[in-house]
């Protein structure tokens, strides 16, 4: 009797031990499961494509003062050419992103990038004109005091671009989520993050702008601000190389745009932007 209670303690033991050695292994095996971010250094390339809301236009002078309403644009993209696309040579033609990232969490990561995107506003559309145009040398034909007028908008009148670059220049707080480790899987192989991001940054466009016949500024200028949110999937190889798509939205403000060669002129605009973004990087360990 007294040696069957022994043998049945010792089974309990025993059995209670590999349950807890069964845990611990099994904690362990999760733990190194959990992607490990901290430390890396990131950094890639891409192509973008942008729409833009409309915009409200304001253009100041010494002879002139005027608001264009709800003003259409829309982005400019290049034909496809690899020659363009993919040599350093032409790197400002196409509408580009790039950006260069380090994760200080295993899940976040800070990051400087240019979005490069063409602004352009649509030629021979209409609108409405609030304001007055006053030029005296030479007298234009669309001098005269707007209130809330209708006016048809073309080459003679104005020509307004940011296509040298609709030059974002933003720092984004990101979070990313290897899906793998909610499924307790993971590759070396191939891995599928999620990502949300948050920016702000500056506004650096080089303006081309034909106004009222004067001659244009054509030097990049600081001009204002923008906020961006941006939602992503991320796909990486063998632990290192990536492909990655963004949906991205935000806000500019720019009401410091250079027009012409003279200081005393400018223009001023707000909008709204959505992008989508396609891009190629490199991830990899630093800092331990």
């Amino acid at each position: 009797m007294h040696k069957a209670l022994i043998v049945c303690l010792f089974i309990g033991i025993c059995t209670e031990v590999y349950s807890q050695e069964t845990t611990i292994t099994s904690s362990i095996t999760e733990i190194n499961l959990k992607t490990k971010n901290k430390g890396k250094f990131y950094f890639y390339w891409g192509w973008n494509k942008a729409q833009y809301s409309y915009s409200d236009l304001t253009f100041k002078g010494d002879d002139y003062n005027f608001t264009l309403f709800d003003v259409a644009a829309k982005d400019r993209q290049t034909q496809w050419d690899p020659e363009v696309y993919l040599n350093p040579a032409n790197i400002t033609i196409p509408q580009t992103v790039g950006r260069i990232g380090y994760y200080f969490h295993d899940h976040w990561n800070i990051s400087l990038g240019v979005d490069h995107m063409k602004y352009v506003m649509v030629s021979q559309q209409f609108a409405t004109i609030d304001g007055y145009i006053d030029l005296k040398a030479p007298i234009s034909e669309f001098n005269g005091v707007y209130d809330n007028a209708p006016i048809y908008i073309d080459e003679d009148f104005l020509e307004f671009e940011h296509t040298d670059g609709l030059n974002y220049i933003n720092v984004e707080l990101s979070r990313v989520d290897n899906l793998g480790d909610h499924l307790q899987w993971n590759s070396k192989k191939i891995q599928l993050n999620l990502l949300e991001s948050f920016g702000v940054g500056v506004l650096y466009p080089k303006t081309n702008t034909t106004l009222l016949s004067k001659e244009r500024y054509d030097e990049f200028h600081v001009s204002g601000f923008g906020l961006s949110l941006k939602g992503g999937v991320n796909l990486t190889l063998f632990d290192h190389f990536f492909v990655q798509a963004e949906l991205k939205a935000g806000y500019i403000n720019m009401p410091n745009i250079r027009t012409t060669t003279s200081a005393a002129d400018s223009a001023s605009q707000d909008f709204f932007f959505f992008q989508r973004n396609i891009s190629f990087g490199y991830i990899f360990q630093l800092i331990k």
